[in-house]
């Protein structure tokens, strides 16, 4: 109940964001705290009222501004089927037209209109109505709404008076044909009293909020204890969907299933298994939708979420150490940075947080993953509420040990620039699996990517191996996937070995050393080839066979090396130099055909590395030349 609990305290700590619009950076969508007993529908028709409950206008709503706030009840909230449960206010076509039988409409059992303006009634009645509810309970009670909208060309209906379902007379087709989804009956309507001394809408106005919520509060249950707050209030077992979006039917806790294995056997009733009261439901779950909306990342349904009670905003796990910090991480200098220098660094990016926990005493970090393995049933999939100040201990860990350069970032200019640090989550995943690899694939490995950090567990040897796999199969790679899948294989490798970027030219390492050589043979030979040629050199070609079979294929590649040599001359003597001194520092028990560990990738890389810088760049910009081009005229992401 931790989980519910923190939410709760979340919505508490932000009343003051109640029913306030926000929008999402990316695609401009109106999200919000939602109010207790409201929820979000996407509606297709606006009905403008008078105060003195007359028919004004009507139009069919734009996609763009379609979602809309509505009171709700718990029955209404989950409704199915053909369960009849209206909404208190705005609601489907069916339900608030008392002309629907007249227009071609067709009631199955209960007659829905007739339970919706009872109900709608009973609110007017009750002493926390306001004039807005009483002005639109008067328009509807007389029951000719469809008549004034296909009066005011909103709706259209045939010689027979039954509305229209699909439009198939010439001309322009009219607007609502194209937002109709399974006949006339699904149409969602809104209301709103047209007045010119009261500017908000019904369904954005926080006194039409605040009636309904005292008015049904008025109505609930009784009494019980609540399993999360430890209080006595009146409880519910009837729980919120439509957690992730609009569409979602999934629910966290349901209850429902009296036929099969959720309670029966050991309690009689639900409530008897676990109790939550109905404002603690309504509270935690709307805080989680808004949470989901502002900050969650979402990969293929499956929902990564981090935040504080108080302090929503706090560094991720999803992000590169370049968008958790791009003035530290992005590097213009050549890279020496050492474990510790490094985790200075991040530290100091992350100062904002740590700055703002002393204030906040007792402020946690909340790390929650959700997922549904069917429409209905939705899992909290992992959870953790921890320290804060541990919470960025652990994130400086990771980003500090994970680290390593590279080049398939781009800055805001378009451009792509190297960054120095640990790589974002989902490529891991990619560079595990490919750049095709499916979403499914996909949230897997950021799921199982979340303790490494928030734990300190160790990266699955699976994914490492993956990793290395491909990056040692240069061929089978596009080039900027290739050196993609290096870099971040490299980082993957060095949380276990802790090296640098810079070389290490005293690691005698078997693997290491390998690693070296084969970096040399390749910067031997795209030398000579020169810039024009962009074949794969020989140690490209033979790179997987050489991680599997390392002393056989050095033979190999070596004798390929010869006429580059010769092509050379003496420009080619200080490279032929190194593949001297480090095949001597091998060990003659160890120059064998013993498969290599990820280690000599470290060893490749930081050997190519610290060979380009000397060649091509003496300043140390890092313009590198691979395969005989510019590294940035062919980098992607």
């Amino acid at each position: 109940m931790s989980w519910l609990l923190n939410l709760y305290q979340t919505y508490e700590s932000n009343l003051d964001l109640v029913g306030k619009i926000e929008k999402k950076s990316y695609n401009d969508q109106e999200f919000t705290l939602l109010p207790i007993s409201h929820t979000t529908q996407n509606a297709h028709i606006e009905v403008q009222i008078t105060p003195d409950g007359e028919f004004h206008s009507a139009e069919v709503i734009d996609k763009s501004d379609a979602s809309t706030l509505i009171p709700c009840t718990e029955d209404s909230a989950s409704r199915a089927g053909a369960k009849v449960a209206p909404y208190p206010l705005h609601d489907k076509l069916s339900y608030v037209a008392g002309d629907f039988v007249t227009y071609g409409g067709e009631i199955k059992k209960e007659d829905p209109f007739a339970a919706y303006i009872k109900q709608l009634g009973e609110w007017v009645e009750s002493p926390y109505a306001i004039p807005k509810v009483v002005s639109i309970y008067r328009y509807l009670r007389r029951g000719r709404l469809i008549e004034d909208l296909v009066k005011h060309r909103v709706l259209y209906a045939d010689a027979n008076n039954r509305l229209l379902d699909k439009w198939e007379q010439e001309g322009v087709k009219p607007p609502i044909f194209s937002v109709m989804v399974g006949g006339p009956e699904g149409l969602f309507v809104r209301f709103n009293v047209r007045s010119d001394d009261d500017f908000n809408v019904v369904w954005k106005d926080p006194e039409m909020y605040d009636s309904f919520i005292q008015y049904y509060g008025s109505r609930l249950g009784d009494e019980d204890l609540c399993y999360v707050t430890g209080r006595r209030q009146p409880g519910t077992d009837k729980h919120a969907n439509k957690i992730r979006n609009a569409g979602d039917k999934a629910k966290l806790i349901s209850a429902n299933d009296t036929s099969g294995f959720t309670f029966r056997g050991r309690f009689a009733l639900s409530r008897e298994a676990a109790s939550i009261s109905y404002e603690v439901s309504q509270k935690a779950h709307n805080a989680l939708k808004w949470l989901i909306n502002r900050q969650g990342k979402i990969i293929d349904g499956r929902v990564f979420l981090v935040w504080g009670n108080t302090e929503l905003d706090q560094p991720g796990m999803t992000e590169d150490s370049f968008s958790l910090a791009p003035e530290t991480a992005q590097v213009k200098e050549r890279i020496s940075y050492t474990y510790l220098e490094y985790a200075r660094e991040v530290a100091k990016a992350l100062d904002g947080y740590r700055s703002r926990i002393a204030k906040e005493s007792g402020e946690n970090v909340n790390i929650l993953i959700l997922d549904s393995a069917t429409t209905g049933r939705m899992a909290v999939l992992y959870y953790r509420n921890m320290d804060k100040q541990l919470y960025i201990d652990r994130l400086v860990k990771w980003h500090s040990t994970h680290a390593w350069l590279h080049r398939y970032r781009k800055n805001e200019a378009g451009e792509f620039i190297q960054f120095y640090g640990a790589p974002a989550p989902r490529d891991i995943a990619f560079a595990a699996y490919g750049p095709r690899a499916d979403d499914k694939i996909v949230k897997g490995l950021v799921e199982r990517i979340f303790p490494c950090i928030a734990d300190e567990r160790k990266v699955p040897e699976d994914i490492i191996g993956s990793a290395i796999h491909r990056a040692s199969n240069p061929v089978a790679l596009d080039n900027w996937e290739w050196e993609k899948t290096l870099s971040i294989a490299c980082a993957l490798i060095n949380g276990e070995e802790e090296l640098n970027v810079a070389l290490d030219e005293g690691n005698n390492h078997r693997d290491y050393l390998f690693g070296r050589l084969l970096a040399v043979a390749d910067v031997l030979e795209r030398r000579a080839l020169g810039s024009e040629e962009t074949r794969a050199t020989n140690a490209i070609r033979y790179m997987n066979a050489f991680a599997r079979h390392p002393e056989r294929t050095w033979s190999t590649i070596q004798s390929c090396l010869q006429p580059y040599q010769a092509r050379l001359g003496t420009k080619g003597t200080y490279l032929s130099k190194i593949i001297d001194e480090v095949a001597s520092r091998i060990q003659i028990a160890d120059f064998n055909n013993r498969p290599l560990s990820g280690l000599y990738l470290l060893g490749f890389y930081s050997q190519r590395h610290e060979l380009y810088q000397k060649k091509d760049n003496p300043e140390g910009s890092g313009n590198i030349q691979i395969r005989g081009r510019d590294r940035d005229d062919d980098f992607g992401s």
